[in-house]
């Protein structure tokens, strides 16, 4: 997701133990270019990045996470594993700019 919106930022600290999560719309991809093949090392996040309210949650889009997050074969061999803590800390303008226009225009989510 970060590679195709620039807005978008990584963490960047040094990653600690803690596993990377992904929810169930983000599951499968890899978390630096959105691949879906070939996953391979398993991604961890720094302490800061998985503490309180914030543990378990998805770390591309801060969902419910059911499944550990994979870096894929072509991010390993080019060392893009090797960059920090993966986890997008803003949610980008275009989100932001959604999420003002649907409370505009009175716009509610199904079910409630």
């Amino acid at each position: 997701m970060a590679r195709h919106h620039r807005d978008l930022l990584f963490c960047r600290r040094l990653p600690g133990i803690a596993i990377g999560r992904l929810c169930e719309k983000c599951d499968g991809k890899c978390v630096i270019c959105d691949s879906l093949v070939n996953p391979e090392k398993l991604v961890h996040i720094c302490s800061e990045c998985n503490f309180g309210s914030f543990q378990g949650n998805c770390i591309i889009c801060n969902g419910k996470g059911i499944s550990d997050a994979y870096y894929c074969q072509e991010c390993v061999a080019l060392e893009k594993d090797r960059d920090g803590c993966p986890k997008i800390i803003n949610i980008g303008t275009a989100r932001a700019d959604l999420f003002y226009e649907q409370k505009k225009y009175g716009f509610k989510k199904p079910g409630n």
